[in-house]
């Protein structure tokens, strides 16, 4: 098991992402701070802020131990309560300024808990999915399609395993409402031995750009409105609810001391709330509740045509 080649790969990982996407918004580019963390480990966090095309967009890694498992990490695993554990990996988070190019969300990482006398227990997990404010089939399907063939070399059950997965993962109990299209999500994965975990890491790791960068470029430049910019505002508000309230990770990071200003850089920069606001039937924004947000077989849809 081979720790320093996973850290290679994550550092590698974020470098690329980040240099993609400032190629394509061309305006700013990522800030980098190095951090560290009083119980051991550390990071690196780069966000781009303000640009043209990215209103928001961070891309962080990090590598952190401690002496005991958080609560949210035993949560599926009660008998790793007490241990001390490691973990890395890179989470990214992107928000778009056009409020037709869908918020972005990708990760993979590492766990291992170790006790003396006894083997270490490892396991990965992450995922991406997409959150649009205004549905296009095309962009689905390509989202759907490159998630697929992230997951085909590793066996024609893993797709569809892990689309449900992220169907029923990024859901808002509260709202009883999907938080976007959906994609990948998986954890505790490690029945497949460390090699072929790895090599799937780093296929979702990979694969996020090829899925994310063409719908990007594709929606950056559309026309908008005011009105169009506020629906986006409006359901920012949506991600901001699943991640402070339902999302594992975010509770790793505050439960572990990680540094809040990389846990949270995943919450746009604006938002709004309003009460009781239902779209107008027939409206693209009634659309997007009623024919993207619900779980579908987006591999299925015929053809590719925009529905606003």
């Amino acid at each position: 098991m081979d720790v320093s080649a996973v850290e290679t790969y994550l550092t590698t990982l974020q470098s690329r992402i980040c240099e993609r996407l400032e190629l394509i918004d061309q305006s700013a580019g990522f800030a980098t701070e190095s951090w560290d963390r009083p119980e051991g480990g550390g990071g690196i966090s780069r966000v781009l802020a303000d640009g043209d095309v990215i209103e928001k967009g961070g891309v962080n890694f990090s590598h952190v131990v401690g002496s005991s498992m958080p609560a949210s990490a035993t949560q599926h695993r009660p008998e790793l309560a007490g241990r001390s554990f490691r973990a890395l990996g890179v989470s990214l988070v992107i928000h778009p300024r056009n409020p037709h190019a869908p918020t972005s969300h990708a990760n993979v990482r590492m766990f291992m808990a170790e006790k003396p006398g006894a083997e270490p227990v490892w396991w990965m997990g992450g995922g991406f999915d997409l959150t649009p404010y205004y549905g296009y089939e095309e962009d689905a399907v390509s989202w759907h399609t490159q998630a697929k063939a992230a997951c085909d070399p590793f066996g024609e059950a893993v797709y569809p395993r892990l689309k449900q997965w992220c169907d029923d993962y990024f859901y808002i109990p509260h709202r009883q409402e999907p938080r976007g299209v959906g994609g990948l999500f998986y954890d505790d994965l490690n029945e497949w031995g460390f090699d072929q975990t790895f090599a799937f890491m780093r296929s979702v790791g990979d694969g996020f750009l090829n899925a994310y960068a063409p719908i990007l470029e594709r929606r950056k430049d559309t026309p908008w409105t005011e009105e169009e910019r506020q629906w986006q505002l409006y359901r920012r508000g949506r991600y901001v609810e699943f991640n402070l309230v339902h999302d594992r990770g975010t509770l790793f990071g505050l439960q572990t001391n990680g540094r809040t200003e990389a846990i949270l850089m995943s919450l746009p920069p604006l938002v709004r709330w309003e009460y009781g606001l239902t779209p107008e039937e027939g409206t693209p924004e009634a659309r997007l509740m009623s024919d993207f947000l619900p779980p579908r077989d987006w591999l299925g849809v015929a053809g590719s045509t925009t529905s606003s």
